[in-house]
């Protein structure tokens, strides 16, 4: 992990598709987990992405980087959306193999919550954000 291009407040975290551009889109974000905790996946539905702006760049998206003051997190599980022929969402997953993982998933979801004003709901063992 790389401290990178983070210089905003220590709450600070962002969601970039194009390294140092941060995706102003605010996600739905759905967690699952397994029986005992320690694996799991979050899903990231972006609508009408500023990636997605320029349709030529589409394939110059390489994955999804979550950054916050501790690093970054990355993904590559990320496919965009077409509705008639044109792009219209981005969808990622993240997935963690332990709980550690998770942890440390869950501390940049709430930086990323407190950055950008938003909250989340919890119903059983699913998450997603308001």
């Amino acid at each position: 992990m790389s401290r990178g291009s983070v210089t905003n407040s220590s709450s600070s975290a962002s969601i970039q598709f194009f390294r140092g551009t941060d995706e102003k889109a605010v996600p739905e974000i759905r967690l699952t987990r397994s029986r005992d905790g320690r694996t799991g996946q979050a899903f990231f539905s972006f609508d009408q992405p500023e990636a997605l702006i320029n349709p030529e760049q589409i394939g110059e998206i390489i994955g999804m980087i979550l950054i916050d003051e501790e690093g970054e997190l990355i993904t590559r599980e990320v496919k965009a959306r077409f509705v008639n022929g044109s792009p219209n969402a981005i969808e990622a997953i993240y997935t963690w193999k332990s709980d550690a993982d998770f942890q440390r998933f869950m501390r940049f979801a709430e930086r990323y919550a407190q950055s950008h004003g938003l909250g989340y709901t919890q119903t059983g063992d699913k998450q997603s954000n308001e």
